[in-house]
């Protein structure tokens, strides 16, 4: 794990508990791969968002972080939107801060980013695409709608073994304010909390 990523974790763990209310709407995911686990197969997690470009980034980078910190293998995240667009610049920046190594692969309208949590892990790759991509898992995969506007707005994800709602507020309401620096920067500690408690309750 990348030096300033653990202690960006560590105090993560040691600052930031998670809720009681929070914990219930996080069992579901806890469950979903625990039972993955106890049946040694492959545990795939869509996190999906309208734009695919804030939430659902942080929550897949997080989320595929937790496992690795906790050591739980054979964990893939992904993520996706309703309709895409492009990764928002100030996510790979505030990420970036709190210790991932990022670099662009693709310059374009929606330009493609690897993301590192350890030198010598795979990188994640991060852009902006519609949760049914190609790119994603088609089926027996956890799809978890990370805004009401997703979850509202997709009753159906087709070959979801399981849908559930773990939602965040939107950063983008900060966007070119003296606060936006700050409100990404606790967004993405908030998720990385609640990944963090998920991966560490499950059973090995």
């Amino acid at each position: 794990m990348n030096p300033n990523l653990s202690k960006t974790i560590e105090q993560v763990l040691l600052s930031k508990p998670v809720s009681e209310n929070r914990k219930e709407i996080l069992k579901p995911l806890i469950d979903f791969i625990q039972k993955k686990r106890d049946q040694q197969q492959e545990i795939s997690i869509n996190f999906i968002c309208t734009h695919n470009s804030r939430r659902s980034h942080f929550a897949q980078i997080w989320a595929q972080t937790a496992a690795a910190h906790f050591g739980i293998d054979l964990v893939s995240c992904y993520s996706g939107g309703t309709e895409e667009t492009a990764l928002f610049p100030k996510v790979a920046d505030t990420l970036t801060s709190q210790g991932f190594s990022i670099f662009k692969i693709s310059e374009n309208d929606n330009p493609v980013y690897a993301v590192k949590y350890d030198d010598n892990a795979p990188a994640i790759v991060g852009f902006s695409k519609k949760y049914d991509s190609l790119f994603n898992p088609v089926s027996e995969f956890a799809a978890v709608m990370t805004c009401s506007q997703a979850d509202g707005g997709c009753p159906f994800i087709p070959g979801a073994e399981v849908r559930i709602p773990i939602t965040f507020e939107d950063p983008k309401s900060s966007d070119n304010l003296p606060e936006q620096d700050e409100v990404y920067y606790q967004r993405s500690i908030e998720i990385a909390s609640e990944m963090l408690y998920v991966f560490s309750m499950i059973k090995r």
